[in-house]
């Protein structure tokens, strides 16, 4: 299984997480809009950046034009089950709007549907999160359900978790779609 491998679309490329995209990301993380609603606050020290960025399984750089403008990452990933998750995304604001998260989707799913034969994708945010929301329900991944009290976040506040799918019978609609956002 090759998850963990550069990405690349027209305007977005994916890299997998290394060392040096640590100092890349830390500059465009400064946004305290970027961490309103991730587990942790990162922007507030270059040490808690890296504890964070060392705790993502199969992260990757996300760039836009050749820019960095964010990360994204699968995880809790579930060969056995050919399921996994795509998420701890942020995107610098300048690349809110811009269809940079829809291709990195795209990219995404792509990856783990064809590439990987996964059978289900799945996308959880703290329900509170209309924009994330709004988001996934555009690609359209199908909603499933709020997990009440479902993790800690920022310094012990209870978060409740909005789940979304798209599962392999979903994923040519799903495609299509994107693509035609993309205009492609």
């Amino acid at each position: 299984m090759a998850l963990h491998v550069t990405l690349e679309g027209e305007r977005v490329r994916l890299e997998p997480l290394e060392p040096r995209h640590e100092g890349l990301l830390w500059q465009i993380a400064q946004d305290e809009r970027i961490w309103r609603w991730m587990r942790v606050r990162g922007h507030e020290s270059r040490e808690r950046f890296r504890e964070w960025l060392d705790s993502v399984e199969l992260g990757f750089a996300q760039f836009l034009d050749g820019e960095p403008v964010g990360h994204t990452s699968y995880l809790n990933v579930r060969p056995g089950d050919r399921v996994l998750e795509i998420g701890n995304t942020w995107l610098h604001p300048s690349a809110w709007g811009t269809g940079a998260n829809v291709e990195a989707k795209l990219l995404l799913m792509q990856h783990a549907f064809e590439g990987e034969g996964f059978l289900r994708v799945e996308f959880k945010t703290d329900a509170r999160n209309e924009r994330s929301r709004a988001a996934l329900a555009a690609l359209p991944a199908q909603f499933e359900g709020v997990f009440r009290k479902h993790m800690l976040v920022r310094g012990g506040e209870r978060r409740d978790s909005a789940w979304y799918a798209v599962i392999d019978d979903d994923w040519p609609e799903v495609k299509a779609n994107l693509l035609r956002r993309l205009g492609r």
